[in-house]
C-alpha cells in the first residue's frame, strides 16, 4: 500500500470511527426492548436462542415459550434448562398435525398463560415467545391481549417474538425488526434435517 492509500484510508476509518462516536453518544435512553425475528427465512429461533445463550452468559435470567415446537429434541432446550432457563412448550406440534382448531386454541391458551405470568416477572431479563406470530395469525391468542402484556411487561424486560408473517401492529411496536429472507434451503433439495443443526 502506498502512503496515500494508506492515508485515505486511516481519513475514511476515522470518520467511520466518528460517526459510530455520535451515535454511541447520542443513544441515552435504557431499557428492554422489544426485538422481532420474522420472514420466510431459516434461522429465526436459532437467532432467538443465541440472544438467550448470550443473556444466560452474562448472568441474566431468561424464559422461553414454545408456541409450535411438539414434543421432540430440542438441543437448545437440552443446554439452556441446565443453565436455568424456563421452557414452556405447547407441544401439540404443528397445526397440520392436530387439524383440531379447539384444541390447538386451548393448548395455545394454556401456555400463553406461561407467557404473561413470564411477562410479568421482574426477575427476568429475557422473555422469548417462539412462533407467537401464527398463535396470532390463527386466531388462538388475541394480538390485543399480547400488545397490552408487551407495553405492561417490566421497564428492563426484553422480548423475542419469533415467527413468519409477523402481525403490522406488533412490528410498528417493536424497537428492531429483523426479517430473515430465503435465498437457498437443503430441504428443497430434499436434504434431511440434521441433529444439532436444525434441531
Amino acid at each position: 500500500m502506498t502512503n496515500s492509500t494508506d492515508n485515505r484510508y486511516q481519513q475514511r476509518q476515522q470518520r467511520i470511527k466518528e460517526n459510530v462516536d455520535k451515535r454511541i453518544a447520542a443513544a441515552t435512553e435504557n431499557h428492554g426492548l422489544l426485538l422481532i425475528f420474522t420472514g420466510n427465512g431459516k434461522g429465526k429461533s436459532t437467532a432467538a436462542f443465541g440472544t438467550v445463550a448470550r443473556a444466560v452468559g452474562h448472568g441474566q435470567k431468561a424464559a422461553v415459550i414454545q408456541f409450535i415446537k411438539g414434543t421432540w429434541e430440542c438441543g437448545e432446550r437440552n443446554l439452556l434448562a441446565q443453565h436455568g432457563v424456563e421452557f414452556q412448550i405447547m407441544a401439540t406440534g404443528f397445526t397440520w398435525d392436530t387439524q383440531n382448531k379447539e384444541t390447538d386454541t386451548q393448548a395455545a391458551q394454556a401456555v400463553w398463560q406461561h407467557g404473561k405470568r413470564m411477562l410479568a416477572d421482574e426477575s427476568l431479563s429475557l422473555v422469548v415467545l417462539d412462533e407467537l406470530t401464527y398463535m396470532i395469525t390463527y386466531d388462538y391468542i388475541d394480538l390485543n391481549e399480547v400488545i397490552e402484556a408487551l407495553n405492561q411487561r417490566p421497564i428492563d424486560q426484553t422480548v423475542i417474538v419469533t415467527g413468519r408473517g409477523c402481525h403490522r401492529e406488533l412490528i410498528e411496536l417493536a424497537d428492531t425488526v429483523s426479517e430473515l429472507r430465503p435465498v437457498k434451503h437443503a430441504f428443497e433439495a430434499g436434504i434431511q434435517a440434521r441433529q444439532g443443526i436444525d434441531w
